[in-house]
């Protein structure tokens, strides 16, 4: 099943978990758009510079650290994700608190080991 994931905090530089998992969801056929500080293009996904209004996103899956997130709640709410995934180094407790008010629910896991057993 093709799910829309929104990979937030995408880089456009190759050794970055976020750009590999963007290559491995596109790889596993599934929709990605992504949002990141600089615009450019990864595996055939633009990376936008600005929030857009994204429709449908199933997942977000974030490469933020938890004091980037702060800025980005009220965003990632709106757009009304079935989950987040918290990647390694992006957990967070207060947002996690967040998401559970606005009946999102989330995992605390690696994108990459989700997609390579075949559990995302």
């Amino acid at each position: 099943m093709r799910r829309k994931t929104l990979v937030f905090g995408a880089s456009l530089k190759a050794n970055r978990y976020s750009n590999y998992a963007i290559q491995r969801l596109i790889a596993k056929e599934q929709e990605v758009v992504a949002f990141g500080l600089k615009e450019g293009e990864v595996a055939g996904v633009k990376i936008d510079t600005q929030l857009l209004e994204y429709e449908d996103i199933d997942t977000i899956t974030l490469y933020l650290n938890k004091k980037r997130q702060v800025d980005y709640y009220d965003y990632i709410i709106s757009l009304k994700p079935n989950r987040v995934i918290f990647n390694p180094g992006t957990e967070n407790p207060e947002f996690y608190e967040i998401l559970r008010d606005n009946d999102i629910s989330f995992e605390a896991s690696c994108t990459l080991v989700l997609l390579a057993t075949n559990q995302y």
